[in-house]
């Protein structure tokens, strides 16, 4: 399998309005929040997807601790994560939260980003990225690249873009080969086709007509 075919999912985590939807934008020009409700409420609250490159797809998630279940879904079937830490703010609950989170579900590439730096002096930014690599030290993470970045004056946007694509070209791609796994994200009924499944491939491959086994109940189904 070939570099450009490879296919990489990048996952968003972290506090709750820390730039996490504005620096997808700027990294991608689309805006993730779709929803009505996000919009009048200037928050995340379900999933968004905008495609960086051909071959790569990030993944905006909630910073929101009452839809930690959507960042979950958001984050589990990831290859990197681009954690977001707000350079007003420096490391909040839901910043330690998501950290857990991502280092329970064996998430282990990362950069760390300080977005708004626009808003806060250079002294304090620096006590902030101290705080982040404390934050790391010890873990999976410890030497992770952190990078300072500003959605308004669009610093650090383009050292951000070259180290994704640095880190995709080392990354191990996702197996093609072995069982067909997709874990579920959601699930839904459209007329005229049935049940709808949406989530993401982490192995193998599936074709239209194809039988697959639903985990944990054991149900049988064919793809259509």
């Amino acid at each position: 399998m070939t570099q450009s075919q490879r296919q990489y999912i990048i996952g968003m985590a972290g506090h709750i309005d820390h730039g996490k939807t504005a620096l997808v934008k700027a990294l991608t020009g689309i805006d993730t929040d779709r929803l009505k409700e996000e919009k009048e409420r200037g928050i995340t609250i379900d999933l968004g997807f905008a495609h960086l490159s051909e071959n790569a797809t990030i993944i905006d998630v909630p910073g929101h601790e009452r839809l930690i279940k959507n960042m979950v879904a958001g984050v589990s079937t990831i290859d990197l994560v681009i954690f977001v830490i707000a350079a007003d703010d420096g490391i909040m609950p839901q910043t330690r939260e998501h950290f857990d989170i991502i280092q329970l579900l064996g998430i282990r590439n990362g950069i760390f980003v300080i977005t708004k730096i626009d808003l806060a002096e250079a002294e304090w930014i620096n006590l902030v990225e101290g705080d982040i690599r404390n934050l790391l030290q010890g873990t999976l993470f410890e030497g992770s690249p952190v990078i300072q970045t500003s959605t308004m004056t669009g610093e650090g946007i383009a050292t951000l873009k070259n180290r994704l694509s640095e880190n995709m070209t080392h990354l191990a791609s996702r197996m093609n080969d072995g069982i067909f796994r997709l874990p579920v994200d959601r699930v839904f009924t459209k007329a005229g086709f049935g049940s709808v499944v949406t989530g993401s491939v982490i192995s193998g491959e599936a074709r239209t007509g194809d039988m697959v086994e639903i985990l944990p109940e054991k149900f049988s189904a064919r793809i259509r």
